[in-house]
């Protein structure tokens, strides 16, 4: 199973760097700034950068394409909906790949942006999920270039994969997204105890990432939509009554627009 590292880049991000020990084989993540992820390489030259996998085409995420590819000649794999230059290989819902040595499923998952792609791996022995801006440890992407509807479709689809599947998002958000579910959810001890952890971490400077499928489900509002209390504070929020799922989903997502 593949090691993961988190290579910090710009205010907030992270380029996830994907690792087989055995093979030393590494594959790079979405990487925005190629300087990190340059730097590691020439830290450790036994390892072999031979792949990259883009989620979506925003800047923060692809910056770094043009650089890395010309440094290791490594393939790019990247989402079919999207121009991105340098990608080799497009994917699509379904389409799966062979990621250091574990297969690779592909994922649409449209919302904030139109042809946003998620990867999942690791499902018979430590499933993972690298799933770019679409979910964040206690939130969701904004809506840029997608709907509402397609977004929570995005995240109802990732909140069926198994409990365990570690979440590896490309943003350090998580103690401004739970300071927000608190607000959703006040009486949700779940939520209450994991933002003391995590503001701990980020006293400490400490990451606080990767989450699970299993947590975001307890804490993360975006995944709890058919939940009573957040229907409620939805329509608390719109005015009026909204139902559970989408309309709750689109009331709370613009909630956080403004918090």
């Amino acid at each position: 199973m593949p090691q993961f590292i988190a290579l910090p880049a710009f205010n907030d991000n992270y380029i996830w760097l994907m690792l087989n020990e055995t093979s030393l084989q590494a594959a790079v993540v979405d990487p925005g700034d190629p300087v990190p992820v340059i730097k590691w390489l020439g830290r450790h030259p036994e390892y072999s950068l031979t792949t990259m996998v883009i989620t979506h085409h925003h800047p923060d995420h692809t910056a770094g394409l043009k650089a890395i590819k010309a440094a290791t000649g490594c393939k790019v794999f990247g989402p079919a909906g999207e121009d991105i230059a340098g990608v080799d290989r497009p994917l699509s819902d379904g389409d799966e790949i062979r990621l250091l040595g574990q297969t690779a499923r592909v994922f649409d998952v449209p919302g904030h942006t139109r042809g946003h792609i998620a990867f999942f791996g690791g499902e018979d022995e430590d499933p993972w999920l690298l799933c770019g801006d679409t979910l964040f440890a206690g939130g969701c992407g904004r809506l840029f270039e997608g709907t509402a509807a397609q977004m929570h479709a995005s995240l109802t689809r990732l909140a069926e994969l198994p409990d365990p599947t570690r979440v590896f998002c490309a943003h350090e958000y998580t103690q401004a997204n739970l300071r927000f579910a608190r607000a959703v959810e006040p009486d949700n001890d779940d939520i209450r105890v994991r933002l003391e952890v995590v503001e701990g971490l980020r006293a400490a400077g400490r990451i606080t990432l990767p989450s699970s499928i299993g947590l975001e489900k307890l804490t993360n509002p975006f995944l709890r939509c058919e939940q009573p209390a957040v229907v409620a504070a939805a329509s608390n929020q719109a005015g009026e009554t909204v139902s559970p799922g989408e309309a709750t989903f689109a009331a709370i997502r613009a909630w956080k627009d403004r918090f």
